[in-house]
């Protein structure tokens, strides 16, 4: 049987077939059959606005780096302004005023100078702006999980179109995100429902408990919660320096360095030292510090430092003890009875050290009398019209390492609380000039004293802690997530009802501890007043001055070393001064 020949359109020969090929060879800007004149003409306005594009984008290239740089270096020196503390911003201004006059003045200066910043904004603007790629593989995973994750808390079964819900876009929730070179978000800014209770602490912490689990453990996170908006931005912060150690701040009287905190949290620098294993390789910067006021107008004159053992408490005492020095005088309670404080043994200023029971209870009770001779002597000196005299204008510290201890001990043998001496300098001590520190170990903050725990409105935690526990001594919970394993001395610090702050206290360690190196032990004992000068032996007394009756609120500190129970020992106790005045 004989086959027909197939016909000519559908073997390719007819004309539609031509053009097909046509357009196959050369595309449609090819094409000069009849068929096609308006899609030929837009082809080549497209070309022509392309080859424009091009060339004027060649010619142009320098103009648009020279623009990108400038724009670059304004916003650099926008955030070095905003970054700037305003104490600092008046110097700043004149110095760059007078830079400008200088230039201005010099021969070729301001030609010069235009050619400097031309090429400045060249190097600057020579890449183009980075586009943003998106997360990768892992990134997306990483999202993915976190908006699975967020779903029971972010969603309401009567919603009609909610934002989260399972098997949804995770790209509608989350508008920006950073990830680190291990794939872990460093930076995630989210949307939630309005209909979310952000009001709710209880519901809040739900949720940062849960971006903390899933972002990375070992990491300190801040939730900051945007209401109105409703968003929320989640960021890893830094670790604060450790390199920091015991140094002579800039502060003046009145004022005391706990620590030093992030650069957000506070308005204020100081010119820091961190050390390093090479001298040589010390750095000089500003560090943003938490610093305490002790004036008379202070609203927290007395601190409460709270924390596991080796968290850097002890730490804390020294550093403030090294301070305290600098203006007023400084009596120590050692309740551990570790030596840990014999450094500040015979200096100008230090009162007496104390680590038994009969000479802790002499030791406060003097400080009571002081404390209540010093309000007497203000107040005569107030009705009299007279500048107050200049004993009591030094402020005297109390500085007490685990008083539990020694109340403890005074339990046992039937002996007088020592916290409960406490009272009236914790009451009267803004006004009379005494400050009072007490630190101890957390895990026995109920036996302390109800003085002492309503009295210390400036109040530390150090070391690793919950977020319950740390609620509960600072009244207000971390603006972070605490993490379990933290080096010595950092913890949070909140002053009275102010924010909370991360804090990293100064390294100051024991100059006499086998630990401690050479670099750090001639640091602190540099730090130290001079010894005190030895007192010449006092004239024999009559008999009848020996009898005569003591000023009213001076205290004789012999005497009070001496009056203790029958059969009660006194080996081993450092002499506090004869007499206080």
């Amino acid at each position: 049987m004989r086959r027909r020949p197939l016909p000519r359109v559908l073997t390719g020969g007819g004309p539609l077939a031509r053009a097909r090929a046509r357009v196959r060879a050369g595309g449609l800007g090819l094409g000069r059959g009849r068929g096609f004149p308006l899609l030929t003409g837009a082809a080549r306005v497209r070309g022509f606005a392309r080859a424009a594009g091009d060339g004027a984008a060649d010619v142009l290239h320098p103009l648009i780096a020279l623009c990108r740089g400038l724009g670059a270096l304004a916003a650099g020196g926008r955030r070095r302004w905003a970054q700037t503390p305003k104490e600092r911003r008046g110097p700043a201004l004149f110095l760059s005023a007078t830079c400008v006059l200088g230039i201005a003045l010099l021969p070729y200066g301001p030609t010069l100078s235009a050619v400097g910043l031309m090429g400045a904004a060249f190097w600057a603007g020579r890449k183009g702006p980075v586009r943003d790629q998106g997360p990768g593989e892992a990134g997306q995973e990483r999202l993915r999980i976190l908006y699975e994750a967020l779903v029971p808390y972010f969603s309401a079964p009567e919603d009609p179109s909610p934002l989260y819900a399972h098997g949804g876009d995770w790209a509608g929730a989350f508008d920006s995100f950073e990830f680190d070179e291990n794939g872990r978000p460093t930076r995630l800014r989210l949307r939630y429902p309005a209909y979310f209770a952000d009001g709710d602490a209880e519901a809040r912490a739900r949720v940062e408990q849960l971006l903390y689990a899933k972002s990375g453990r070992g990491r300190e996170y801040f939730f900051e919660w945007d209401e109105e908006a409703n968003h929320l931005t989640l960021t890893v912060l830094p670790a604060l320096s450790t390199a920091i150690g015991a140094q002579r701040f800039v502060t003046t009287p009145g004022e005391t360095v706990l620590g030093f905190t992030d650069a957000s949290s506070v308005q204020r620098t100081l010119p820091v030292t961190e050390s390093a294993d090479d001298p040589a390789d010390e750095v000089r910067r500003d560090a943003p510090p938490v610093v305490w006021r002790t004036g008379p107008r202070s609203t927290e004159p007395h601190l409460l430092a709270l924390g596991a053992p080796g968290s850097g408490t002890t730490t804390l005492l020294r550093s403030l003890a090294l301070q305290a020095l600098c203006h007023g005088q400084v009596l120590v309670v050692d309740g551990s009875g570790t030596s840990e404080y014999a450094f500040l043994g015979g200096r100008a200023g230090v009162l007496g050290i104390e680590c038994g029971l009969a000479g802790t209870l002499a030791t406060l009770e003097w400080a009571a009398h002081e404390t209540e001779r010093r309000l007497i002597a203000a107040n005569r000196a107030r009705q009299l019209g007279h500048p107050p005299p200049r004993d009591i204008l030094r402020p005297l510290w109390l500085i007490l390492d685990r008083p539990t201890v020694l109340s403890h001990l005074a339990a046992a043998e039937g002996r007088r609380d020592p916290q409960e001496l406490l009272q009236v300098p914790l009451r009267h001590g803004r006004a009379a000039q005494v400050r009072v520190v007490v630190a101890d170990h957390l895990d026995v903050a109920d036996a302390l004293d109800e003085a002492v725990r309503t009295h210390t409105r400036a109040r530390v935690v150090l070391g690793p802690a919950s977020a319950e526990q740390i609620r509960a001594v600072l009244g207000a919970p971390p603006h972070t997530t605490p993490t379990p394993e933290v080096p010595p001395g950092r913890g949070y610090a909140r002053l009275g009802a102010g924010p909370v702050h991360r804090l990293q206290v100064p390294a100051t360690p024991d100059p006499y501890d086998e630990a401690t190196t050479e670099e750090q032990r001639q640091t602190v004992l540099g730090l130290l007043p001079e010894p005190e000068a030895p007192q010449e032996a006092a004239p024999q007394a009559p008999p009848e001055a020996s009898e005569r009756v003591e000023a009213p609120g001076r205290v004789d500190m012999a005497k009070a070393k001496a009056i203790r129970p029958a059969g009660e020992r006194a080996d081993g106790e450092e002499p506090l001064p004869v007499q206080a005045t």
